[in-house]
């Protein structure tokens, strides 16, 4: 199989999905990472310019530890929205990377650039397969198939799946650690721990299946529709 995890910021991946992703890793599926904004505003201290190539560096180093394939689309941290633009740069990821399944973020997500990740996902996902929609790489030949990752600290979301991750923890873990820059952030800014706070919500998730850690999806299916603001019940 070939699946496509598209992360809002550097880390949200890593957070949300990555034992999975190690998963699909480790059985030989391919799996490829992509981060959707730069992560510009992710310091107190250092200039955008700076901040974002070292959060490239750290989301690059996340990727390799499980070889997946690494895309950084660049757009501007907090400011993601869906124009023609963006709408086409998600294009040509998916029909680069020609997923069979995508993972990103659900709609009750409480950040705006998540809700636009993955609502734009879900926009062009028939776009994909269009040959008259033109971009750098041909059209995909089938539409992917979309599921929903956890939400920060699972508010608001109830999964339908639960993949067990107990034996890629260790590989979460070591994913997340390569944002250095950003466990210090979240520590002076908002008092969390980073593995702590994945210890936490992949206990609490194994403990609803039945096993050590986990993770949990949603497909897209379930979902109604979108609207700007998320979904519309």
């Amino acid at each position: 199989m070939r699946v496509l995890a598209v992360g809002a910021h550097p880390d949200d991946l890593e957070i949300l999905c990555a034992g999975t992703l190690a998963k699909y890793a480790r059985r030989g599926d391919h799996v490829s990472m992509a981060v959707a904004t730069n992560g510009e505003v992710g310091s107190a201290t250092l200039p955008k310019k700076e901040i974002a190539e070292i959060r490239r560096e750290e989301a690059a180093a996340a990727a390799k530890v499980i070889g997946a394939d690494f895309y950084w689309m660049n757009h501007p941290d907090e400011f993601l929205f869906s124009t023609e633009r963006t709408r086409l740069t998600f294009l040509d990821l998916v029909r680069q990377s020609r997923p069979d399944a995508i993972i990103t973020h659900a709609p009750t997500d409480y950040h705006p650039d998540h809700r636009a990740t993955g609502g734009i996902l879900w926009d062009i996902r028939v776009m994909t397969t269009v040959p008259n929609i033109k971009t750098a790489h041909p059209p995909c030949q089938r539409i992917p198939e979309i599921f929903y990752m956890e939400t920060l600290a699972g508010i608001d979301f109830v999964p339908q799946h639960y993949v067990d991750i107990s034996e890629t923890f260790a590989l979460k873990q070591e994913m997340l650690a390569c944002h250095k820059s950003q466990s210090a952030w979240l520590e002076n800014q908002y008092k969390i721990s980073y593995l702590e706070m994945i210890e936490i919500t992949g206990r609490y998730r194994g403990f609803q299946c039945g096993v050590k850690y986990a993770e949990g999806l949603q497909p897209s299916s379930t979902w109604p529709k979108w609207s700007n603001e998320g979904f519309l019940p």
